[in-house]
C-alpha cells in the first residue's frame, strides 16, 4: 500500500468522523502529515470515488473538503431523514393545516410576521403549497398530499368557529382569572 493511498483511507476516515468541511490545514493536522501529503492524499481519495460507483463523493467546497452522499441521492435524503423543524414553524404548519385552505394575510394575523419565514421553508419541505389567490392580492396556502403523509394524519378534525357569545365568554373568564 502506497503512502498516498494510506493517508487517502486516513482522510477518508477523518472526513467521515468529522462530517463536515474541512481545510486542507485541518485534515493535514488531524492525519499527523504536513499539508503536501494531505492534499496528494485528497487528490488520490476524490480520484477513488470518482472512479467507482458509490453514494459517496469527496467535494470541495467553499469552507474546505466534505465526504458527502452524491446529489442523486437527495430524494432518498428527504424520504428517509427526518424534517426538523422549529416550534414557531410548527405552529405555523398546524394553522395552515387546521384552516386549510388560507390566505397568507390572515395566517399572518394569526401567527405573526414570523410567517414570512415559515411559509417558504414548508413550501420547500413540500408541506404546504402556495397559490396567487385570485381574489385578493395574497396567497392561498394549503397542505399536500406530503404533510399528510409525513405525519401520518388521514384527516384533520373540522374547526367550528365560535360564536360571538363564546367568545366573550373566554375573554370574561380570562380577564377574571378564572380560565
Amino acid at each position: 500500500m502506497s503512502k498516498n493511498i494510506a493517508i487517502a483511507i486516513k482522510i477518508e476516515a477523518i472526513l467521515y468522523l468529522k462530517g463536515k468541511p474541512l481545510s486542507v490545514s485541518e485534515i493535514a493536522e488531524y492525519a499527523g502529515c504536513d499539508r503536501h501529503t494531505a492534499e496528494e492524499g485528497i487528490i488520490e481519495l476524490m480520484d477513488n470515488y470518482a472512479r467507482r460507483d458509490s453514494a459517496l463523493e469527496v467535494v470541495e467546497t467553499a469552507n474546505g473538503y466534505s465526504l458527502q452522499l452524491r446529489s442523486d441521492f437527495h430524494d432518498l435524503v428527504q424520504t428517509l431523514i427526518p424534517v426538523e423543524l422549529g416550534v414557531g414553524a410548527l405552529r405555523t404548519l398546524a394553522a395552515i393545516a387546521l384552516n386549510s385552505p388560507i390566505l397568507q394575510s390572515e395566517l399572518i394575523e394569526l401567527r405573526g410576521s414570523g410567517v414570512y419565514q415559515h411559509v417558504p421553508e414548508l413550501v420547500e419541505l413540500g408541506f404546504v403549497r402556495k397559490r396567487r389567490d385570485n381574489e385578493s392580492r395574497s396567497y392561498s396556502l394549503q397542505v399536500t398530499p406530503k404533510f399528510h403523509q409525513y405525519f401520518q394524519i388521514d384527516q384533520l378534525p373540522e374547526i367550528i368557529p365560535k360564536t360571538e357569545k363564546e367568545q366573550q365568554l373566554e375573554l370574561e373568564l380570562e380577564v377574571t382569572g378564572d380560565g
